[in-house]
């Protein structure tokens, strides 16, 4: 079973492109059919070179492991290696191989004399096997071929994995990876299966862009009118996404949330690469109006032309794109939220209509205890008028008149709570960025105090962190920063069951496809399900508002 574990991790690490090496000076034992390998013929180290010194089959100098990356490695007739992984590359022996040979997305070849003592493992590849070549450890051939002679056999085991068709389609990759990616470019320009793909970018996105130019448009703008804030914005996406996806997948629920979220990103993403064409475009040509559909169509057709050129400029291609890319999903972000404001609106709080004063002279109005009765008036003549009263007086309205239902269960007001509530209510986009910075605070904690596993320890500590504070400020670190704070309908202070119960409730909210959440859109009162459970609101306050 060990060895077993131990022959599946080394496929796992060459298809990573992450081979481990041991750095063991431990003899390795004989090897029965080994070619002798005389010590004499061994060329002088280079300078510099880790030197170490074995007996047995592999006897003399060799090198320590080695690693080849994006190029071919030879082992010469005569030489002795330790380890060696190549990566992208193919790999021809013709001496000694004392320890493991991977090669990934190459080929290799075995001379009559080579020699490997440990596993050989080729992840999308040929291996050929020459008569006379040995192989004492596993032969491990993944998505790949064999061309050995008939009477070979490897020291242990021969295992074929995949079809190697797999592999074949698989290296097609493997010039671009290492004349584009290597290099820092994204467009190989002697590539035509590239040009391809950049004619299929170009064509879905001019067809965005052309049905839906309001959105390209508003995108545009926003990058023109605060550039620095939307990159801040784009990286602020970036940054929270990871924290937001880690809070998903520990619920079953947020798990189907998870491909509209990652959807909604590439679209934005997208959208944004759009915006970015527009605005390179219109900088170098300018645009007369901003909101014709054939002017915004040039002005992407010149940015996209001028990325693509940056694209094939080694290392400059691959930063640009990458501040682009993030330059662009800002922009997107925030038309997002211009446009979900646009479309609603705050509701307009009226003032109540201020009380109509009390009559003046009627005949009902009575003078004060022991006072002379008013001038004019005859006592005896006016009638009685029970209404107001048992005693003629018109009685004063309720102290609890114009409160809340919960003011009257005991519950009473605070002048704090009042200023609060004459605040205007806060709106979906500030809470859920205050709740994004809530989440990546306390995602940092629990990864500090969680060790491998944070996550069984970020939904209780979200549930304990929302509601300290909300009955310590009445309001989180991402609510202050964001100038939020939670009050009670009838401008109580929160008590421990109204913070427990919202709390509570909230994951309901957001396991629901987050619909109590997006409830706030739709509600005169800017109220979540949450918040109408335990009959909560969320205001905004003016920047440095004082804290309870």
């Amino acid at each position: 079973m060990t060895r077993r574990l131990r022959l599946v991790s080394t496929i796992v690490l060459c298809a990573m492109s992450a081979t481990a090496f041991a750095q063991s000076d431990t003899p390795v034992s004989p090897a029965p059919n080994a070619p002798a390998v005389r010590s004499e013929a061994v060329p002088p180290p280079e300078a510099g070179a880790r030197i170490t010194r074995i007996d047995g089959p592999c006897d003399g100098y060799h090198s320590g492991p080695g690693f080849r990356l994006g190029q071919d490695h030879v082992v010469r007739q005569g030489e002795v290696v330790r380890d060696f992984a190549v990566v992208l590359g193919n790999a021809v022996v013709e001496g000694a191989v004392c320890g493991d040979l991977s090669v990934t997305l190459g080929d290799v070849r075995l001379g009559p004399e080579a020699f490997v003592e440990g596993q050989l493992v080729v992840v999308g590849g040929t291996v050929t096997i020459e008569p006379g070549a040995t192989v004492r450890g596993e032969l491990v051939v993944v998505a790949g071929a064999v061309d050995a002679p008939a009477d070979f056999r490897p020291g242990r085991e021969q295992i074929l994995v995949g079809i190697p068709v797999i592999g074949t389609q698989a290296r097609l990759v493997v010039p671009y990876v290492t004349r584009g990616l290597l290099l820092g470019r994204l467009i190989v320009p002697d590539m035509a299966w590239v040009w391809w793909i950049v004619a299929v970018v170009f064509f879905v996105q001019a067809l965005i862009n052309l049905l839906f130019p309001r959105a390209t448009a508003s995108a545009t703008a926003i990058i023109v009118d605060r550039p620095l804030s939307t990159f801040l914005a784009g990286l602020l996406v970036i940054v929270l996404t990871a924290p937001v996806v880690a809070l998903l997948a520990v619920t079953v629920i947020g798990l189907a949330a998870l491909p509209v979220l990652f959807g909604a990103l590439i679209i934005a993403w997208i959208v944004g690469k759009i915006a970015v064409g527009r605005w390179i475009g219109s900088r170098l040509f300018e645009q007369d109006d901003p909101d014709s559909r054939m002017e915004g169509t040039r002005s992407f057709a010149i940015g996209f032309v001028v990325l693509t050129i940056v694209a094939m400029i080694p290392v400059l291609g691959i930063v640009v794109w990458g501040l682009t890319s993030v330059l662009g999903l800002g922009s997107a972000a925030m038309a997002f939220v211009r446009g979900f404001r646009r479309e609603n609106p705050p509701p307009v709080r009226v003032p109540p209509p201020a009380p109509p004063p009390p009559p003046v002279g009627t005949p009902y109005e009575t003078a004060a205890v022991g006072a002379a009765p008013l001038a004019g008036f005859d006592e005896a003549a006016a009638p009685l008028d029970m209404s107001g009263g048992a005693d003629g007086f018109a009685m004063p309205p309720p102290a609890f008149a114009g409160v809340p239902p919960m003011a009257r269960a005991g519950a009473a007001p605070s002048a704090a709570g009042r200023a609060l509530l004459a605040f205007p209510r806060a709106d979906l986009g500030p809470r859920a960025g205050a709740f994004l910075l809530d989440v990546l605070i306390v995602a940092v904690v629990a990864s500090t105090i969680g060790g491998r596993d944070p996550d069984d320890f970020i939904v209780p500590l979200l549930l304990v962190y929302h509601i300290a504070f909300w009955l310590w400020k009445s309001t989180t670190v991402g609510g202050i920063i964001c100038q939020l704070r939670v009050v009670r309908v009838d401008g109580a202070e929160l008590r421990l069951v109204d913070a427990l119960v919202r709390a509570l409730v909230a994951i309901f909210s957001l396991g629901a496809f987050g619909l109590g959440v997006l409830a706030i859109t739709r509600d005169p009162e800017r109220q979540s399900w949450h918040d109408r459970v335990a009959g909560t609101l969320v205001v905004r306050v003016p920047r440095n508002y004082p804290l309870p």
